[in-house]
């Protein structure tokens, strides 16, 4: 699995941790940062990220900016994209298994470095369960043409 990784500057712990995590894990993985914590536009970070996913050259991206919300919005705004904004872990696992998110969004003024790490690790590890729910992600493919 390759990941891309990205914040802006209201989530440059938080994309700090979860990288340990992927080393941890043996992710190969590459970040888009930000690596200033003075003020920049999620979009900016967000469009590289999910670009890179939609195209196939990560299998999943990670995003992480003060709230989350914007991150996923803009990331969600590419072709390919199901971008999930997870504060919990029941969601993260849910996500993954019924609509096949390729993109997790996670906020760091919401959730602490602790939850955020399990959280991704979850949503990592966690395949897409198919069947009934198969259906349903053609579906949202059929929205995006």
């Amino acid at each position: 699995m390759r990941v891309a990784i990205a914040s802006d500057h209201g989530g440059i712990k938080i994309r700090e941790e979860i990288k340990s995590l992927l080393k941890e894990l043996n992710i190969e993985f590459e970040d888009f940062g930000c690596e200033c914590e003075t003020s920049v536009d999620y979009p900016d970070y967000a469009q590289p990220v999910a670009k890179k996913v939609a195209e196939g050259e990560f299998d999943r991206g990670i995003l992480v900016c003060g709230t989350g919300i914007g991150m996923s919005i803009a990331a969600n705004k590419v072709k390919g994209i199901r971008c999930a904004l997870v504060h919990d872990m029941f969601s993260a696992k849910a996500t993954r298994e019924h609509n096949d998110s390729n993109v997790l969004a996670m906020g760091e003024r919401v959730i602490g470095p602790g939850l955020a790490r399990e959280i991704a690790r979850i949503w990592l590890t966690t395949e897409f369960e198919g069947g009934r729910h198969e259906n349903r992600v053609n579906k949202i493919h059929q929205l995006e043409n």
